[in-house]
């Protein structure tokens, strides 16, 4: 397992308006975003905003690149399958370029959401990136050094984990991390691996998301409570609109 890595960028004010919804496959975290933009929408702008990387929404878009998008989406997830198991050895300088560039298209999606919450625009954003632990499983670096020999990637490693301390550095007002067992979890997405969710499920509770204030939710209980509890928490730091 990745062992964490301490932040070392700069802490700022949270990001006003931010609500981050965390957690692993099969915690209900697209159902809930959802409901909660509906909510937050009854205050004034609000936008839902999705901060992973490989998931399949961006699959979706790829495949719509005329003549190569099926194909390159297939290769790609291919790829991002095998660079995410952090126990690996990344099979090359190529794989580890992509990787660090998805890293920087991560850090323009961040500089977007600043830029909506400095126009006073509320924002619920679907995961959400940290530097303590490891691996794009986690929503952080993909690289590190123990996983190549290569200088290059050596250096492209270094520089990604600066990178991710930066991005973290903008912490949400809230983080919603819905909490599950593997064995739910792998009953609502059967078609994901029950190792993977058991390794995503062990390193979530240990982000801390560098100070930001967390909201703890069981997504084992009915969702109606998921939702509740959800709403009580997203009331308790974002200010009802002015009438």
């Amino acid at each position: 397992m990745p062992e964490p890595i301490v932040p070392a960028g700069k802490n700022r004010a949270p990001l006003a308006g931010v609500i981050a919804v965390v957690g692993c496959d099969g915690t209900g975290k697209s159902t809930l975003t959802a409901d909660l933009l509906l909510h937050l929408r009854q205050r004034g702008r609000a936008e839902r905003r999705y901060m992973g990387l490989v998931s399949g929404e961006m699959g979706e878009k790829i495949k719509q690149l005329p003549f190569i998008g099926v194909r390159l989406e297939q290769h790609l997830a291919e790829k991002a399958q095998r660079a995410q198991d952090m126990s690996l050895k990344l099979p090359g300088v190529g794989t580890a370029l992509i990787m660090y560039l998805l890293s920087w298209w991560r850090a323009a999606q961040l500089l977007r959401l600043r830029r909506l919450s400095r126009d006073g625009v509320l924002v619920v954003a679907d995961r959400y990136p940290q530097a303590e632990i490891p691996g794009f499983r986690y929503d952080g670096p993909g690289l590190t050094v123990d996983r190549t020999s290569s200088w290059l990637v050596h250096k492209l490693a270094a520089r990604e984990q600066k990178l991710y301390e930066w991005m973290a550095g903008y912490r949400p007002a809230l983080v919603i991390r819905l909490n599950i067992d593997a064995e739910t979890a792998h009953r609502r997405k059967p078609d994901h691996s029950l190792a993977e969710l058991r390794d995503k499920i062990s390193v979530m509770p240990r982000l801390a998301f560098n100070g930001a204030r967390v909201c703890e939710i069981d997504a084992r209980a009915p969702y109606a409570d998921v939702l509740a509890a959800a709403l009580g928490a997203v009331d308790g730091v974002i200010r009802p609109a002015s009438t």
